[in-house]
C-alpha cells in the first residue's frame, strides 16, 4: 500500500511533456509567468492558485472575481489546455488581451454547460460573434475537457476544438481591439457575483458561483504561428 502511494505521488508530480512545437505557458507548480490584474472591472480576487498541477480560480473573498494574465503578449497562435470547472459557475479565456481584461473572449461555464464555447467581447463591442456550440456526446461531465484554440490574422480567424473536434471555424470581420491592437495576453476569468439563488431574468449564471467554487485550468501549451 505504502508504494502504491508513492508511486500515485510521483505520477501527480510528472510535468505532461509539450507537444512537439508547443511550449508551456504553465510550468506545474507555480503562477510565474503570470500576474493578476488590479485594473480590471472583475475585481482583484486573491483566490488563485497552484493546487495538484492545476490553476485554481476560486472567488476570495467570496463574490470577487478576477483575471490572471500571462506576462507574454502573443499575437498568432494555438492555445491547448484542459478544463474542469465547478457547475452553476461562469468565467472565461480571454485572447489578446489587455490588462484590464479588454478582449475576444472564449466563455466557460461550469461542467460545459449551456454557453460554453461561445466566442465574444469582454468589454469589447465586436463585429463577430460566434454562439455556443452543442456539446451533446462531446463533453466529459465532471470530468477534465481538452481545447483548441487557434488565432490567426490581424484580422483574426479563429478556430475553437473541444475534446478533439472542430467545433467552429470563423474568420472576423474586421479587429475590434481599441487602438487596433494586434497583440495582447491570455488571460482566465473568474467572474464575480453576490448571489448564491436564481436571479429571475437574470442575464448570467442562473444560480451563480457558490462559496468554495473552482474553475482548473492544467495543460497550458502554446505554439506561436
Amino acid at each position: 500500500m505504502k508504494k502504491y502511494l508513492i508511486l500515485l505521488t510521483l505520477l501527480s508530480c510528472q510535468s505532461i511533456k509539450a507537444p512537439q512545437g508547443f511550449e508551456p505557458i504553465f510550468n506545474g507548480k507555480d503562477l510565474e509567468g503570470w500576474h493578476r490584474s488590479l485594473t480590471t472591472h472583475q475585481g482583484i480576487s486573491e483566490g488563485f492558485q497552484v493546487d495538484k498541477g492545476a490553476i485554481v480560480l476560486k472567488q476570495s473573498p467570496y463574490g470577487q472575481g478576477g483575471i490572471l494574465l500571462t506576462d507574454e503578449l502573443y499575437q498568432n497562435f494555438e492555445l491547448i489546455f484542459s478544463y474542469k470547472g465547478t457547475q452553476g459557475t461562469n468565467g472565461g479565456v480571454f485572447f489578446r488581451s489587455a490588462e484590464s481584461g479588454t478582449a475576444y473572449q472564449l466563455e466557460m461555464i461550469g461542467d460545459g454547460a449551456p454557453g460554453t464555447g461561445a466566442l465574444f467581447g469582454e468589454m469589447l463591442r465586436v463585429t463577430t460573434t460566434v454562439p455556443a456550440p452543442d456539446l451533446a456526446g462531446i463533453w466529459k461531465p465532471g470530468d477534465w475537457n481538452d481545447f483548441k484554440l487557434r488565432v490567426v490574422g490581424e484580422v483574426p480567424q479563429v478556430t475553437l476544438w473541444i475534446n478533439g473536434k472542430e467545433l467552429w471555424n470563423v474568420q472576423l470581420e474586421r479587429n475590434d481591439l481599441l487602438a487596433d491592437a494586434t497583440t495582447g495576453m491570455i488571460a482566465l476569468q473568474l467572474h464575480w457575483n453576490a448571489t448564491l439563488l436564481p436571479i429571475p431574468g437574470g442575464s448570467c449564471c442562473a444560480y451563480s458561483w457558490k462559496p468554495h467554487a473552482s474553475h482548473q485550468y492544467k495543460n497550458l501549451f502554446i505554439k506561436r504561428i
